[in-house]
């Protein structure tokens, strides 16, 4: 039985028919894409064919292959058994944190508590709504650039810090609409950038001028902020994100190479880094989030099978074992993508439950789900355009574009 075989079985197996291949076709992309000397054809069919049936499970020669193969991350497709703690505890209570600093009293266990704080803070981002966060991470932005009598070593690392607030509170507001303090937050994240010599966050600051552009339409802006954050980023993984963004640039441009080509330049980072230790952190790539930016890429040019596979597996890795959504933003764009591909085979209905459940959630960023929204009004418009179901759910998704 499918439900019975591990998950990777299960992947392996959609994946390949998501992409449209039988055995042998997968068995001969894999000697095209791997440089490696590999078994014969028949060999390699029946390997993946154990694969397939869980009777057996690459091994970690096999693994990054196969994902190459598939066009994933390894970590996607085979991720580690245990999963870091995501937290550390301060040690400190929040009060304790905010009585030192404003007593000046900044040594290196206050900034590793600030430090836990902020990552928590960026961990939040998620699931915590926006009005609630925002007001938190301006409080702690406030009293860190505040401080005075710092060592250059101490600034260094409070400008880091404040660097990464400002990121999370400009990603807030860019979700509730608010793109002038967006903007602001974004351009003061990336003067503390510069002041902290942090490629994370002058990385990060040019994916935030990507994410905006691509949201109004100016796909040409965001290959442009993406080549610029990604001379900047470093190591960070960031890098992977800007890749994202630039193929859905590229994808909305009507460019299938040049999309290809800046996915396959992020899974590629992506699966050279190591596994992150916070993977809730907004501002760090996990390998999951891999499929989610594919999945984006695949729905709007219309594969839609790869597109329906992908958003399967972002709604099963978003959500966890107790059935809570741990990334409903993921799961929101996922549910629209399955939305679009059911209009594009005729099931308007289907569609439009779809996409009424990605709009009825409470934690979601206005820009990124209209922008992916349009795909779906798009297909209700050139199918059912005489449909009273359609029309009403095009009303309701005008009423959330007027509110950005």
């Amino acid at each position: 039985m499918t439900a019975d075989l591990p998950s990777w079985a299960r992947r392996l197996r959609a994946m390949r028919e998501a992409h449209g291949w039988t055995l042998t076709d997968v068995a001969q992309r894999m000697r095209e894409h791997i440089d490696e000397p590999l078994p014969e054809i028949g060999d390699l069919c029946h390997r993946w064919k154990a694969w397939e049936r869980g009777e057996d499970k690459p091994d970690t020669f096999f693994q990054p292959m196969v994902a190459t193969t598939l066009g994933t991350v390894t970590a996607a497709l085979f991720p580690p058994h245990a999963r870091p703690s995501a937290l550390n505890p301060t040690g400190m209570d929040d009060l304790e944190i905010v009585s030192r600093l404003q007593a000046s009293d900044v040594n290196e266990a206050t900034l590793e508590a600030v430090r836990i704080t902020v990552d928590r803070l960026c961990s939040e981002y998620a699931r915590r709504p926006p009005a609630e966060l925002i007001p938190e991470g301006r409080r702690w932005l406030r009293l860190l650039l505040k401080l005075p009598r710092l060592t250059l070593r101490q600034q260094r690392d409070v400008h880091e810090l404040a660097g990464w607030l400002a990121l999370l509170v400009g990603c807030l507001e860019y979700d509730l609409g608010d793109r002038t303090s967006a903007e602001a937050s974004r351009r003061s994240a990336l003067s503390l950038g510069r002041e902290s010599g942090s490629g994370g966050i002058l990385g990060w600051a040019h994916e935030m001028r990507a994410w905006f552009s691509l949201t109004r339409g100016d796909y040409r802006d965001v290959t442009l902020a993406a080549k610029a954050g990604q001379a900047v980023a470093g190591n960070h993984s960031v890098s992977v994100q800007l890749a994202a963004q630039e193929a859905k640039a590229w994808a909305r441009m009507g460019r299938r190479k040049e999309m290809r080509a800046a996915l396959e330049k992020g899974r590629k980072l992506l699966d050279a880094m190591p596994y992150p230790d916070n993977i809730d952190n907004h501002f760090v790539v996990d390998p999951n989030k891999f499929d989610f930016y594919s999945m984006d890429c695949y729905r709007h040019v219309g594969e839609n099978d790869l597109a329906r596979e992908l958003s399967e597996e972002v709604i099963r890795a978003s959500t966890g074992f107790d059935r809570s959504e741990r990334w409903p933003m993921r799961i929101a764009e996922a549910q629209i993508t399955l939305g679009v591909v059911a209009a594009r085979e005729g099931d308007l209905d289907e569609a439009i439950g779809l996409g009424r459940r990605a709009l009825d959630g409470e934690r979601k960023s206005l820009p990124s789900l209209v922008l992916v929204a349009q795909d779906l009004s798009d297909v209700l418009r050139e199918r059912f355009g005489g449909e009273p179901e359609a029309a009403s759910y095009l009303d309701r998704l005008r009423v959330v574009a007027r509110r950005v």
